[in-house]
């Protein structure tokens, strides 16, 4: 037996039109509105590990690793795990460093490092 652990590049969280449907927290959605600077909370099922000493990208997801452009830049300031219902899940907090237009072509990381 293992420890299941998966290892994130980016944070990827649901449309907050998920929260309207009734199918998701808030915290497990991109907010309404991203605003530079200000610090928003996260929720993600499993166990997972960010990176915490850089700026990574905040993706949107529709589930089965079906992913968006980046959106925004963030930083992590906070991961923790925690059990509910017997599930491990992780929650935490990331700040808004940069938010991108949904025009824009440029590419703004390249793995780990931020263009």
């Amino acid at each position: 037996m293992g420890i299941l652990t998966e290892y994130n590049p980016d944070l990827a969280l649901r449309e907050f039109a998920e929260y309207s449907k009734g199918n998701r927290s808030t915290d497990e959605c991109i907010p309404k509105k991203l605003t530079p600077g200000k610090t928003y909370r996260f929720l993600k099922k499993g166990q997972r590990n960010y990176w915490l000493e850089g700026e990574i990208p905040l993706l949107i997801t529709k589930g089965n690793q079906l992913l968006s452009k980046p959106i925004a830049s963030i930083r992590i300031l906070k991961a923790s795990h925690f059990l509910r219902n017997n599930e491990p899940w992780t929650k935490g907090t990331y700040k808004i460093i940069e938010v991108y237009s949904a025009k824009d072509t440029k590419i703004h990381f390249n793995g780990f490092a931020k263009i």
